[in-house]
């Protein structure tokens, strides 16, 4: 059902998402065996292409795709794919997609060293081609999202995580890229700041939303948008807004209570006890009306711009995001 649904957002672009794979395909070849070798299972990895979809849709709303268009696209899939393969290892994770993580097939050393290939890659990708103005936004993205997971860790260690630092977390490590990509796009086909801003805004409410929404689908779905299993982020510690805003509404002793719990590994009598203590302080209702707050100003963001396919198909993939079951 979501590829079905991706598959409607990519309609008014398909030809051209077309042509990125090609150029997506040919900015990971090398020289060197072992590269091209990995690169060629990397690209066996399919993934939806949500980001070089909102790159492309963008440039498209507002102007015509060119080749700028293009290198905008796969610079950011270049950095989302070299985020994912450090993630791999970071975690310890052993597939990715339905095959095999890069660090399970050929270890740590070559994961992380293809991961800064990739990046690389796609920084020379903008230097050859003078896109410096890509460059500042992508260069502000990896520190956004590199301070977002670290503040992550350091607050998952200390289970002291709050309302504002959660969006503060989200924004940087989840919205930062997908505001970049919706940026990127609108700064590939025009040099007017107001119409930048706008998509700059866009992917950033857009971002929001997505997190949000896949945070309450973590108690309350029947496995996320990512793939992570019910109760994946309280196996690892992470207080998402569900349990933030219970935590702001319960006494002090039933919020030590819960967070003796989180500190060891949970038994299955001890998650449903989390969820129940969620929903009865609404921490779900909570999140799910900010998560609409943030769909509606995504909304507004678009309002100026003349009616067209791809317009509707960012609306569309908001009202998605909102309303999906898994």
């Amino acid at each position: 059902m979501i590829d079905k649904k991706i598959k409607n957002f990519t309609e008014p672009i398909k030809e051209e998402l077309k042509i990125f794979q090609k150029q997506f395909s040919l900015s990971m070849k090398s020289r060197v065996g072992l590269v091209d070798l990995v690169a060629k299972y990397i690209l066996r990895q399919k993934g939806k292409k949500i980001r070089p979809t909102l790159v492309l849709l963008s440039a498209k709303t507002v102007g015509e795709i060119n080749e700028s268009t293009y290198r905008a696209a796969i610079l950011v899939e270049l950095l989302h794919t070299a985020t994912l393969i450090h993630d791999d290892v970071v975690d310890s994770a052993e597939t990715r997609r339905g095959l095999l993580s890069i660090n399970s097939v050929w270890k740590n050393k070559i994961a992380v060293l293809m991961g800064d290939y990739l990046l690389s890659r796609g920084l020379l990708l903008s230097v050859d081609n003078n896109d410096f103005d890509f460059l500042k936004v992508i260069t502000n993205t990896v520190k956004r999202m590199s301070e977002g997971e670290l503040l992550q860790i350091q607050k998952t260690r200390k289970l002291n995580n709050d309302e504002e630092t959660y969006f503060k977390i989200i924004s940087d490590k989840t919205a930062s890229l997908l505001s970049t990509c919706t940026q990127v796009g609108a700064l590939s086909v025009t040099q007017d700041q107001k119409v930048i801003e706008d998509f700059r805004n866009f992917g950033e409410n857009l971002g929001i939303a997505f997190q949000i929404k896949d945070d309450i689908l973590d108690f309350d779905g029947t496995s996320s948008i990512i793939g992570k299993p019910i109760g994946a982020d309280l196996k690892e510690k992470k207080l998402t807004l569900p349990l933030i805003y219970a935590f702001q509404k319960a006494s002090p002793s039933e919020v030590r209570h819960i967070k003796r719990l989180l500190k060891n590994e949970l038994k299955s009598s001890e998650f449903k006890e989390i969820f129940s203590f969620i929903k009865s302080y609404n921490g779900l209702e909570y999140s799910i009306s900010k998560a609409k707050e943030y769909a509606s100003l995504a909304l507004k963001n678009l309002e100026s711009y003349s009616d067209s396919e791809s317009k509707r198909a960012l609306i569309d993939l908001v009202t998605f995001i909102i309303e999906r079951k898994n």
